[in-house]
């Protein structure tokens, strides 16, 4: 797409019926088409504009070499001897520092600046560049000059560049001026003339008025970017955690399920399992002091687990008996002894609740009572199988 430049009129007068100067530039920087167009007239595409000679405020310092945020800083102080008004209400812009030393600055009030992008934006335009009048003159050796509205513009390389206002009309070109001319009224004395479309097709310089706008604009973007990446970011993390959290909650759930079913196996006297692992702390630490010895409770303790973890008795007592802790079974005399199955014993014993056949059942007890109770449940359970 080809490069569009305006040249603008005073920012005083600019509205969207004002005419300006609008040339278009190839990839190869050659003026392929020129055109007078009304600002709402003109395309939607970037702009590179120039300022009206009277708002082209330029001036060149002296600097010695410093870094670069200190001469910018320096740039600033200098600057405010340089104009009437309140330095703190221009945005300044200026140029990098030459062999001779020589920084070239300028600057436009902001108050200007703000009202131009204002309403550029209003007509749907984006601006590329904003540069004094001067530096849309091409470079050439010897320098470049041309006449525009009482003024004398005038370029001699790609940094250095000047505006002067017209007193009158009796002037002339003095030695050391450019000795190229833009336009048709050349004064004597000057080696080329070039045609009027090339008054802003000259080089762009690597500074202009625009930065202080754009950076301020693109601040705000990237702080909005950044802003959505961390919004986004947060999601993320707010999701992931939850999903994480839900799947540990599960986690949780299943774990204290299983540790109340072990509790409830093991303490079949507790009514109500609320909380698993205190529960069962309290449960051992009273069967250590001597509570689970009592015998109202040791009774409960046996028949609840006997009850549970010997169903196969269901329906097959002739007669229990609760003597010296232990309890004992009796059963009816056409009822079928176990054989073979011993994981109802396994069952008990977790609960510590040991179990051991006799001629006429089975005989239940704590099981650190009796050192052997396993064995001799099963030589029982082995001898009653051979007598049936």
């Amino acid at each position: 797409m080809s490069q569009l430049r305006v040249s603008l009129p005073p920012l005083a007068q600019l509205s969207p019926e004002s005419e300006l100067s609008c040339v278009w530039l190839d990839r190869q920087g050659q003026v392929t088409r020129e055109e007078r167009l009304r600002l709402s007239q003109l395309p939607k595409q970037p702009l590179v504009c120039f300022l009206h000679p009277a708002d082209s405020l330029l001036a060149s310092i002296d600097l010695p070499p410093l870094p670069a945020s200190k001469t910018t800083a320096a740039v600033q102080c200098a600057a405010q001897a340089l104009m009437l008004g309140d330095s703190s209400q221009m945005h300044i812009a200026h140029g990098p520092r030459d062999a001779a030393g020589q920084v070239r600055i300028a600057w436009l009030a902001r108050q200007d600046q703000q009202q131009l992008f204002q309403l550029l934006q209003q007509q749907g335009l984006s601006v590329k560049g904003l540069y004094p009048a001067a530096y849309g003159l091409p470079v050439m050796a010897g320098g470049v000059g041309c006449r525009h509205d009482d003024h004398l513009l005038s370029r001699d390389s790609l940094d250095a560049a000047q505006v002067q206002p017209l007193i009158d009309d009796d002037w002339s070109l003095e030695s050391g001026l450019p000795v190229n001319w833009i336009g048709a009224a050349a004064p004597e004395g000057v080696q080329s003339v070039l045609a009027d479309n090339q008054r802003c097709a000259g080089p762009l310089p690597g500074w202009g008025l625009h930065n202080g706008v754009q950076s301020h604009g693109s601040e705000h973007r990237g702080w909005g970017r950044a802003l959505g990446c961390c919004a986004v970011a947060l999601a993320v993390w707010v999701i992931g955690l939850n999903l994480y959290a839900a799947r540990e909650a599960g986690q949780g759930q299943q774990l204290k399920v299983q540790m109340s079913q072990r509790v409830k196996q093991a303490f079949p006297e507790l009514p109500v399992i609320l909380n698993p692992l205190q529960q069962a702390r309290q449960q051992l630490a009273a069967r250590k002091e001597g509570a689970a010895d009592d015998p109202a409770q040791l009774f409960k303790r046996l028949v609840l687990q006997a009850g549970s973890g010997m169903p196969f008795m269901a329906g097959s007592v002739e007669r229990l008996v609760f003597a010296e802790g232990t309890l004992q079974l009796t059963q009816l005399a056409d009822a079928r002894r176990v054989s073979g199955d011993k994981s109802w014993q396994d069952t008990l014993a977790q609960a510590g609740i040991s179990a051991s056949a006799d001629d006429g059942g089975w005989t239940l007890r704590p099981s650190g009572d009796v050192s052997a109770a396993t064995t001799d449940a099963d030589a029982d359970d082995s001898s009653g199988a051979e007598d049936e």
